[in-house]
């Protein structure tokens, strides 16, 4: 067989803008025939888990990860024998194939480097191909002209550019911060070469060496080479348990440290009578209409949810730092904050301001159980622009919630009980909850935001406004 009757599958971008995905379980093993769009391996993103199909008919060669593996978007993962020569033997090709990977990777061009994206903000088409491995040849008069360019403009040479603010977090992969953290040396102060500001090893590397006239006396520590890697701390296995953090949950902090260090969050509260929703729930779950479908008091708190936006519409916005702008939406994915085996997950609804409470009952029903089965898309989590967090389920009276980042505003539900309440002049028990709205104050001040909630907690308390609001 020749090497052009064999595939390298790639590990592609699942459309979300992400670097990179750890390698759940594969579907097949060397010998396996394959077929175009059958299923070969899940991988997790940052966001989610998704079944990876192959593009072509064929015979596996050989599986370059084993589980477990995270790897990089554009690396090869598996290699396919197509063609003629499919049928051959499996052994001697996948032995011939393992090797590929290490010679094609030397003989690669170099790419120029992927651009850094955040989540759901799309990723460049430019190239999705491994930055070349530290071995990689590289011209010597290259490094030595980027190193002094790069001496100069971290302040070694005549002028030096101001460090990045520090409400700007550097953007840098994972080996370089860790390069940067064993040298001692903080990413915010280092002025990135890298395509869109992404800062490199040999901009870490340029930041602790000293100017070329620089006393020789300067401080060791500066000149030093990297530290080997300190041996992780022991523990008693039996009385601690260590977790990796990693795909959703890594995600997840980063977003919910980003945000709540980037928009300044309020949060208002107000506790409602909602006896008159819970009676229309259980007058919903005896509509014919109904039938089949998910009826439960979240449905009728996203209708209210809708109706309160409808009636404030500069709510549904986001904040454009670039260009200074605030994006005010005329449609609504309406966000549902999901706890999945894997972590939190924020899957949208999306146009859900257009439709019917039927329909948004359906929409509610899909979305729960694809997030709890897992088979929530990349997709799906994409272009919220705001949310409902329920912390009632979990027996919880309110909290105070972290934006979605690039949403204007998060709804928690607490806890729907019975407590006594002053009805038409006497204390009767009635079903009350506690909402608690948090929103960003760079775009909502607090009347929009008091608005807001005060609609929400009308519709609740009077569902007949659905129809008056409408």
């Amino acid at each position: 067989m020749t090497d052009s009757s064999v595939r390298e599958f790639k590990m592609p971008d699942v459309g979300e803008g992400l670097t990179e995905a750890e390698i759940l379980k594969w579907y097949v093993e060397p010998g396996d025939t394959v077929t175009d769009g059958q299923v070969v391996c899940e991988v997790e993103t940052a966001k989610a888990a998704v079944e990876l199909p192959i593009p072509y008919d064929g015979v596996v060669r050989a599986l370059h990860f084993p589980e477990g593996s995270t790897v990089d978007v554009g690396t090869s993962i598996i290699a396919v024998g197509v063609g003629d020569g499919a049928a051959a033997a499996a052994e001697p090709v996948q032995e011939a194939v393992a090797d590929t990977p290490a010679t094609t990777e030397a003989e690669e061009p170099k790419p120029e480097g992927r651009q850094p994206v955040l989540v759901g903000y799309g990723v460049s088409t430019s190239s999705t191909r491994r930055r070349p491995r530290k071995g990689a040849k590289d011209p010597a008069a290259a490094r030595e002209v980027s190193a002094a360019i790069q001496a100069e403009m971290n302040g070694h040479g005549p002028s030096a550019p101001a460090a990045p603010s520090a409400g700007d977090r550097p953007l840098a992969k994972p080996p370089v911060r860790k390069l940067a953290k064993d040298l001692g040396v903080d990413l915010a102060t280092v002025v990135p070469s890298g395509p869109d500001g992404v800062i490199t090893r040999e901009d870490v590397h340029a930041a602790v060496a000293p100017a070329p006239g620089e006393a020789s006396g300067a401080t060791p520590a500066a000149v030093a080479p990297a530290p080997s890697p300190a041996a992780p701390a022991s523990y008693d296995t039996a009385r601690e348990t260590r977790v990796p953090v990693k795909g959703v949950r890594r995600a997840t902090a980063a977003a919910m440290v980003g945000s709540a260090f980037t928009a300044p969050h309020v949060t208002e509260f107000v506790t409602v009578d909602v006896t008159r929703t819970m009676k229309l729930v259980e007058e919903l779950k005896q509509d014919k209409e109904y039938t089949g479908l998910r009826v439960n008091p979240l449905l009728l708190i996203s209708k209210a949810l809708l109706v309160a936006i409808r009636r404030n519409p500069e709510v549904n916005a986001s904040w454009d730092e670039v260009a200074q702008e605030i994006v005010v939406k005329h449609y609504v994915n309406l966000g549902i904050a999901a706890a999945t085996p894997r972590g939190l997950i924020v899957p949208n609804i999306k146009d859900a301001q257009a439709q019917t409470l039927p329909q948004l009952a359906g929409s509610l029903g899909e979305l729960v159980s694809t997030a709890r089965e897992g088979r929530t898309s990349p997709a799906a989590m994409q272009g919220g622009t705001v949310t409902i967090t329920n912390v009632g389920v979990f027996g919880v009276d309110t909290g105070t919630p972290i934006l979605n980042p690039g949403e204007s505003a998060i709804l928690a539900v607490g806890a729907i009980k019975l407590q006594p309440w002053v009805h038409k002049g006497k204390v009767k028990p009635r079903q009350v909850t506690t909402l608690a709205l948090s929103f960003d104050h760079r775009l909502v001040d607090g009347e929009l935001g008091s608005k807001v909630l005060a609609d929400v907690a009308a519709v609740l308390e009077q569902p007949k406004r659905l129809i008056s609001w409408a």
